[in-house]
């Protein structure tokens, strides 16, 4: 399958990536729909121009009718909708996702589907922090970063298909990875990310601190104003990869920590060093 502007694109879940997505397809002339839980994110959107129709239901027609299905759903959920609903999907469509994690997701899910449909799954690495329909933006997919996770399942022109995706909707850097290898990555890169951002901005409960903070602080800590159930979900799938990260952040933050108690500057300079080193490989290509 080719990604033309006559595909039938239908995206469950309008969320703040769900709504970025159709707002990218829309803007490009390409023929999407909508299926999400609330009629005021289907009013919103369409008032908005981020897609021309969209329902609450489990419309079969509209399942029926599409040939490219993406996912915006948590994991839980996106799984007991192809338990549920994967009857409705006609042979030969493609089905994809924007999960954070993998390994618990793409072989179960490959592992129930009717061998007449295929999922390759697919990361966006551009979420916000905030979340719903009326925060999204697809201009947070340029320049950023977006992850195939093809099996032994899929065949190249799906993942072919899903790349393709990724170019349309206008991420700088597209790639390949193992289920496995994303999620060890998506530990460290995303999940400990979070991590941290919590547990910093609960460290301290001085009264007033928002009257002096400055920029370093709200950068930090952006993440922080969090998806609590969709990000509590997250770390539990990923639980013994996002252990190990937090277990390696704490030997390094305990090995600063004693770099400062015992007074050791030139050991401490060596780590910023290497830290400002290695921080400007993971700056944006220039013109995004």
């Amino acid at each position: 399958m080719e990604l033309t502007k006559e595909t039938k694109i239908l995206i469950v879940g309008l969320g703040v990536i769900g709504g970025g997505y159709a707002a990218a397809l829309t803007r490009q002339g390409y023929n999407v729909s909508c299926i999400t839980l609330k009629q005021e994110d289907i009013d919103y959107a369409i008032a908005n121009g981020i897609i021309k129709s969209g329902t609450t239901r489990t419309d079969e027609r509209l399942i029926g009718e599409a040939d490219l299905v993406v996912f915006a759903l948590y994991p839980g959920v996106f799984i007991n909708w192809i338990e549920k609903n994967q009857h409705m999907l006609k042979s030969g469509c493609i089905i994809t996702d924007v999960t954070g994690v993998k390994g618990s997701v793409v072989y179960k899910v490959q592992g129930m589907l009717r061998s007449d449909v295929e999922f390759i799954s697919a990361h966006p690495m551009a979420g916000r922090e905030r979340s719903g329909v009326e925060y999204s933006n697809p201009d947070v997919f340029h320049g950023a970063n977006y992850i195939v996770t093809p099996t032994d399942k899929n065949t190249e022109d799906a993942i072919k298909l899903a790349e393709e995706l990724g170019n349309v909707l206008g991420f700088a850097r597209i790639s390949r990875l193992t289920p496995e290898e994303h999620d060890v990555m998506i530990a460290f890169l995303s999940q400990l990310t979070h991590c941290i951002a919590v547990t910093l901005m609960n460290s301290n409960r001085s009264a007033g601190l928002e009257k002096y903070t400055g920029d370093s602080f709200r950068d930090l800590t952006r993440i922080a104003k969090i998806n609590d159930e969709m990000w509590s979900e997250l770390f539990m799938l990923n639980r013994d990869a996002l252990l190990s990260e937090m277990d390696a952040f704490a030997a390094e933050f305990n090995t600063f920590r004693n770099m400062l108690s015992d007074g050791d500057v030139q050991g401490m300079r060596e780590k910023m060093q290497e830290s400002t080193k290695r921080r400007s490989l993971f700056d944006k290509p220039k013109g995004v």
